[in-house]
Formats: structure tokens, sequence, C-alpha cells
């Protein structure tokens, strides 16, 4: 696949339908929690022209298309537009270590992200499963791709990356209904 390949009809009404069809499982999670405007402006982003073009040009139905861009030239940018405009994703946190740096490894470090977009990370990586692994999902992939990825220990803030692996440690073992449940009644703050 290359970036000057025409951008088709069956490929943009399938990306459209992906997007949707996860925006749509997204909303239904944080909706279950009481993150109902989360639900609602969740990946709004994605529909823009930045996005949304690339999205339909790389659109291949069982990977991100932001890989496939990647793939072909170097860089996604709808990638780059997409994280710098969406709180529940944890490149968006990342920022100047206030304190300074010796090392340039460390001058750029994560800031710990509030639990609501946690929350809504969480949930997108569980509509991502499902979208990807279509009937083979189970509770159990959103943890085995987190746990695929050690960079995650690095690139998150400590407690961000804890409530995150507990969350996906809780779907794993619990189940989606009782770990909606926990987050419910723990994690979500009440707007009364």
């Amino acid at each position: 696949m290359h970036h000057n390949e025409p951008i088709t009809l069956q490929k943009t009404v399938g990306h459209f339908l992906t997007i949707t069809h996860h925006k749509y499982l997204v909303m239904k999670g944080c909706f279950a929690v009481g993150l109902i405007r989360q639900g609602l402006m969740h990946d709004l982003s994605k529909y823009s022209p930045s996005e949304f073009l690339i999205g339909a040009r790389y659109f291949q139905g069982d990977r991100s298309p932001n890989n496939a861009e990647r793939d072909d030239v170097g860089i996604s940018t709808a990638w780059l537009h997409h994280k710098g405009r969406n709180k529940h994703h944890y490149e968006y946190w990342m920022d100047y270590n206030p304190k300074g740096a010796d090392r340039a490894e460390d001058a750029i470090i994560p800031m710990k992200m509030p639990g609501c977009y946690v929350i809504e990370m969480f949930m997108d990586r569980i509509a991502a499963s499902k979208v990807y692994q279509k009937e083979k999902y189970t509770d159990q992939h959103p943890l085995a791709y987190f746990e695929r990825a050690p960079k995650n220990r690095v690139l998150l803030h400590p407690e961000t990356y804890d409530l995150l692996y507990s969350l996906l440690k809780m779907l794993a073992e619990k189940g989606e209904e009782e770990t909606f449940s926990y987050i419910r009644k723990h994690l979500v703050r009440k707007p009364w």
C-alpha cells in the first residue's frame, strides 16, 4: 500500500463503519460507568479530514490505518493529529520535565492522567480489541495487548500505569460487568 494509492468508496465506507463501531463501543462503556460527556465526545477528531482521509486511504479492517501509514511513509500524520487532541491517550500527557533533565531521555516525561481519562483509555482499549478481534475477543485480550508493550512502563506515569493495569487485570479476571461496576462505584466522581 502506498500513499499515492487512491481512496476508494469501499475503503472509505469500511473505515467509516470501523471508527463508528469503535466509537459506539467506547460510548457504551463510558455510559455504563457514568462518563456521559466523554462517551459522546470520544474520538470525534477521527471524522476530521486530517484523520479520516488518511484512515480511508490506509484502511485494511484488521489493524489501525495509522500503522499502515507509518509503515508506508515512516510517520503517521493522522496519529500525530489524533494524540494531540484526545486526552484519553497517554501520549497527550507527555511534557517537558519541570525539574529539568541531565539526560536527553529524561527531558520529556509522562504526566499523571486524570482518572476519568484513564477510564476512557481503558474503554478505548476494550473497544479496539473487540473491533479487531471480532468474534475471537475475550476479556483477556486488552491485558495481553498491554503486556506485549513493555514501553508502557516508561511512557505512562507510574500512577496512571498502576490504575490502567489494575483495571485491565480486573477485566481479565472478573469480566466486564464486575469491572464496570467497580469503576462506577469507586472511580467515577458523582456530579452531586
